[in-house]
């Protein structure tokens, strides 16, 4: 399975993007849509930059292996909203933390309001409540309890043509009616 749309758009959203290396809240240094060297190459230094075109194609190398932990860790089969939630999560705790969350377990066990809160629990980074993450998580948990139509319906077809109507004679007034009758 793969992230979906409502799902990419809402991890750009969250991580933003930044084309010269910074150090996130935790201090780890990060480029681009929250790339670190954790996610593979390109290994983040000091002082790199990118230009957004390597931006894009590093954030797409990199759902490629959120997507996989995620899909390894699920015991059963999500939406693709709840699978884009996850992978949202899972890119930015990790794989590692994310097959052994809550939410994991909460989805596999069948719980998937009880899931959908646990989502609200990852609101930290260094043991400190961020604003910023609280906010996040509950976008998550938005995008996973929405019926995967509310966000990714396929337009419906264009309504049948409309027949044209047959062409009406002029109606007489009643009173043009009335005066034919008895003349």
């Amino acid at each position: 399975m793969k992230i979906n749309r409502a799902g990419i758009e809402l991890l750009k959203r969250w991580e933003g993007c930044r084309l010269k290396a910074y150090r996130d809240s935790v201090g780890v240094l990060t480029v681009g849509f929250g790339h670190t060297s954790a996610a593979g190459p390109p290994i983040v230094k000091e002082g790199m930059t990118i230009t957004q075109q390597e931006a894009e194609d590093i954030l797409v190398r990199d759902l490629v292996k959120y997507e996989a932990a995620v899909s390894k860790a699920l015991k059963r089969t999500p939406n693709e909203n709840q699978f884009s939630a996850m992978v949202s999560l899972c890119y930015n705790i990790g794989p590692g933390a994310f097959a052994g969350s809550s939410v994991v377990r909460q989805f596999n066990g069948g719980n998937t309001l009880t899931a959908a809160d646990s989502f609200l629990l990852w609101n930290k980074a260094g043991g400190v409540i961020l604003a910023g993450l609280a906010k996040r998580r509950a976008d998550e948990r938005k995008l996973f309890m929405t019926p995967v139509n509310a966000f990714n319906a396929t337009p419906p077809a264009d309504p049948p043509p409309i027949p044209e109507k047959p062409v009406a004679t002029p109606r007489r007034s009643f009173w043009a009616w009335f005066k034919a009758l008895f003349s």
